[in-house]
């Protein structure tokens, strides 16, 4: 077993199978659900965000709110991006098809469990995932390892983009505004408030973390072309300040870069 709790994706679209994995993960410290969605479509977002180390995902998507009905297009779309790593996928399903089974397996699923046998439970799925972590071990480490460099890639295209408007590393708000973007990122629709996160992890206030941020904002916009600002921020600023809010600024370029990755 890992160190730390592996990280699951779960897509499906059963409300009441939702709620059991929520109750089963409240009493263990082996599993962490990174997301829940009953869409394949959001799947594959969160999936390319969270970077999950397993994926739970329901083959029958009847109720899916914006999905397909059925998440073999899920599977060859997984195959297309750029993850760089290979989570475990258990798929659960009410079809019991040797044929079925044999197109999922040669589509990348490790596990299928038929939801219909006496043994399953949603407990039962996650010690799977477990059981599988462990057996992959050498797969987990590269999971580990492609995480660490997406991270690192993030925090570069975000230096990138404050260096290019005039955020420069000696202006002490960089790095507070680096860590939000970073963190709104990663945590995709999170309502956690930034302000606090940066307090807690900076061990400074919120009135500091804000005046910090809004500083270097406002030398960004006094030494900086006024053509590279616009050029590259191109949402609309308060005319009576002339710049951005430090939320303004900061949701901004977290919605550019998560276009960019």
């Amino acid at each position: 077993m890992g160190t730390k709790p592996m990280k699951i994706l779960i897509i499906e679209d059963d409300l009441e199978a939702c709620n059991d994995f929520i109750k089963c993960v409240k009493n263990r410290d082996d599993i962490d659900i990174v997301a829940i969605t009953d869409s394949d479509v959001e799947g594959m977002k969160y999936v390319k965000l969270k970077h999950p180390e397993g994926i739970v995902l329901d083959l029958e998507l009847n109720n899916s709110s914006t999905g397909n009905a059925d998440s073999l297009e899920f599977l060859a779309n997984l195959k297309k991006i750029n993850l760089n790593y290979e989570p475990i996928i258990i798929v659960t399903t009410h079809i019991n098809s040797k044929r079925t089974y044999e197109i999922l397996h040669r589509n990348g699923v490790d596990l299928i469990l038929y939801k219909d046998h006496p043994k399953y439970s949603s407990n039962y799925v996650l010690n799977k995932f477990i059981n599988l972590r462990s057996v992959f071990s050498g797969r987990r480490n590269t999971v580990q390892e492609q995480i660490h460099e997406n991270e690192n890639r993030i925090s570069d295209l975000i230096y990138y983009e404050l260096d290019i408007i005039g955020i420069t590393p000696n202006l002490k708000g960089r790095q507070y505004i680096h860590d939000a973007i970073l963190f709104l990122v990663e945590n995709d629709k999170s309502d956690a408030n930034v302000i606090q996160y940066l307090s807690k992890i900076n061990k400074k206030s919120g009135n500091t973390i804000t005046n910090g941020i809004q500083n270097a904002i406002i030398h960004a916009w006094r030494v900086s072309p006024i053509e590279d600002l616009t050029a590259n921020y191109t949402a609309r600023v308060n005319y009576e300040t002339g710049v951005p809010t430090p939320m303004e600024f900061i949701y901004y370029y977290a919605d550019k870069i998560k276009k960019l990755i």
